[in-house]
């Protein structure tokens, strides 16, 4: 299978800070990256644990695996009693907290984070 992304000696420096310095990462063409962005990317139309469970389906999780790992990030997210509201219901901070949730379906081995605790309360943020 080719590569769709590669990328080689990846350095960030931010002043005299390094933040990456020699990273090496390749993505095959076809699969998919878990990423949690800076900004909320739940579907406003969907419940949380449709959300969620949509999410599942998408890694190719079984309709029950899904179904069981949307409910056990909904608690761990302590969002299990908006679970079947839309998440345009839901506050700025309750809407990234499924977001960072829907990172975590696949339990994947490595995640990149980019602010992951923008938008939420202080709570929360220690929670995540």
């Amino acid at each position: 299978m080719d590569d769709a992304t590669a990328v080689e000696g990846l350095a960030e420096r931010l002043g005299a800070t390094t933040a990456l310095d020699g990273v090496d990462l390749t993505v095959a063409e076809g699969s998919v990256l878990g990423l949690t962005g800076q900004y909320a990317a739940v579907d406003e139309y969907l419940a949380g644990f449709e959300d969620l469970e949509m999410v599942g389906r998408l890694h190719r999780l079984g309709r029950r695996e899904a179904r069981t790992r949307a409910g056990e990030l909904l608690e761990r997210s302590d969002l299990t009693g908006a679970a079947d509201r839309p998440a345009q219901t839901y506050s700025g901070g309750m809407r990234r907290r499924p977001d960072i949730a829907a990172s975590l379906v696949a339990r994947p081995r490595v995640l990149f984070l980019d602010e992951p605790t923008t938008g939420l309360d202080p709570r929360s943020r220690l929670g995540m």
